[in-house]
């Protein structure tokens, strides 16, 4: 069994009739279209199937690395990104503060051939979070054995 990405990026862009345009400033509509669903805002993913791993990669860039909390609770992976900034400037006439907040969170069911008792391999760099998780020694390809026929 491979992992599968499931992209759900379609919805964000429907091709609009001009009736549909009408809908869609229509407040009501707005807040309840699909474009509001949890899943709509979240980051990229790659997943990639190795001969002895699996390689996920998300785009995420503006964290860092410690914004990232990536678990695996039977056999599920969760991958979270939580990064808060905060700014304030004072002055004699004024104060101006500033925030932004952003966040996500990706939950992976994990094929049995991944190997969940040895170590995930996770590093950030340059706004891609890469994951490598092990296969189990019985789920490697095994070499072709040719059977010579007498």
């Amino acid at each position: 069994m491979s992992l599968i990405k499931f992209n759900n990026r379609d919805r964000l862009f429907p091709s609009w009739s001009s009736n549909s345009l009408k809908d869609f400033f229509n407040t009501n509509d707005f807040f309840n279209s699909d474009f509001f669903e949890e899943d709509s805002l979240m980051p990229a993913m790659n997943v990639k199937e190795h001969e002895n791993d699996f390689e996920i990669e998300f785009a995420a860039p503006g964290f860092s690395k410690e914004d990232f909390k990536v678990t695996i609770d039977e056999n599920v992976l969760n991958v979270c990104g939580e990064k808060k900034k905060k700014s304030e400037d004072k002055d004699d006439d004024y104060t101006r503060k500033e925030f932004s907040y952003s966040s996500f969170k990706r939950s992976l069911s994990l094929p049995k051939s991944v190997n969940t008792d040895q170590d995930v391999k996770a590093t950030y760099k340059n706004g891609i979070l890469k994951l490598n998780l092990k296969k189990k020694e019985e789920a490697k390809e095994q070499p072709k054995k040719v059977i010579e026929v007498l």
